[in-house]
């Protein structure tokens, strides 16, 4: 199922895991809505929104950059109704953007709670509400939730509770919102890494260049997204999905292609990975010790 003619809102974007998706559609001939804060070049971080859309256009998609805090309810509402003002309709919602602090309670400012709670768990609530209107028009709709399976087990939340309650709300969204637009016909799945991404919160949060080469690609990301997309909505639904899984059910045998180049290494679990799927992987990875 080709992507061709598709609209896809995506919240963040402008780096990472979303801007590699974004690329993959784009390949296809699909139209992207970049909804993200960042519209000047950052000291830390790679990409703006305007850059992200050159990325896109350049890969074959049609782009429109939006700055958008998903903070702000006015802002999420115009963002969408520019995006269907350009495109005609809203295919495809992706809820991307993340806020992350690996602190535990005692080091954990309000305001950081905050921000992790309203990017992660009320953001990804608030793109959605306000895309569903135009979903329910389209003829194979998806929402993606780039968020975690939910395991729960106390070793993922006690190393920092605050960003763990965050993530899992956006885990929530997709347990009650697949059912609740199942009759819609509106396909709602999460999408979760094996193993860490090679992406700048990898780098500049858990460890810098050490703890990248044992991370995969964002490609591995885009690529399993891309199989989510092309699946019937009725199909696939209420899915928490593990990239290594998805790709393996569709035909991808060597996953080394998805390694640093010439490492050959164990891999880094990412978080909130079961110990079960952890298991099942055909590939060397390994879970941090603080999570044993």
């Amino acid at each position: 199922m080709s992507l061709k003619g598709k609209t896809i809102f995506m919240s963040g974007g402008s780096r990472g895991i979303g801007l590699e998706i974004a690329k993959k559609c784009a390949a296809d001939g699909a139209s992207i809505a970049i909804a993200a804060k960042t519209a000047e070049p950052h000291p830390k971080l790679s990409g703006t929104i305007y850059t992200a859309a050159q990325d896109i256009e350049e890969a074959g998609g049609q782009a429109l950059p939006l700055i958008c805090d998903i903070r702000e309810e006015d802002t999420v509402a115009q963002a969408v109704e520019a995006t269907v003002e350009k495109f005609g309709g809203i295919d495809i919602c992706i809820n991307n953007a993340s806020a992350i602090s690996l602190t535990p309670t005692l080091n954990t400012p309000m305001k950081r709670y905050d921000l992790m709670n309203q990017v992660n768990a009320r953001g990804t609530f608030l793109v959605s509400q306000k895309c569903l209107p135009h979903l329910k028009k389209a003829s194979n709709p998806h929402i993606l939730n780039i968020a975690p399976p939910l395991d729960m087990n106390a070793k993922w939340f006690k190393n920092h509770v605050a960003y763990t309650m965050a993530k899992y709300g956006m885990s929530l969204c997709t347990l009650g919102m697949s059912e609740e637009f199942r009759a819609d016909g509106i396909a709602v799945n999460s999408l979760w890494p094996m193993t860490s991404i090679d992406t700048a919160a990898v780098r500049n949060v858990l460890g810098g260049d050490s703890m990248a080469k044992m991370s995969r690609v964002p490609q591995i990301m885009a690529d399993a997204a891309y199989c989510v997309f092309s699946k019937t909505s009725s199909e696939l639904t209420g899915q928490f999905i593990i990239d290594e899984f998805i790709l393996a059910e569709n035909g991808v045998e060597d996953f080394s292609v998805y390694n640093q180049p010439g490492y050959e290494g164990p891999l880094a679990a990412d978080f909130f990975v079961p110990s079960e799927m952890l298991e099942r992987s055909k590939s060397n990875v390994m879970q941090h010790p603080g999570y044993m």
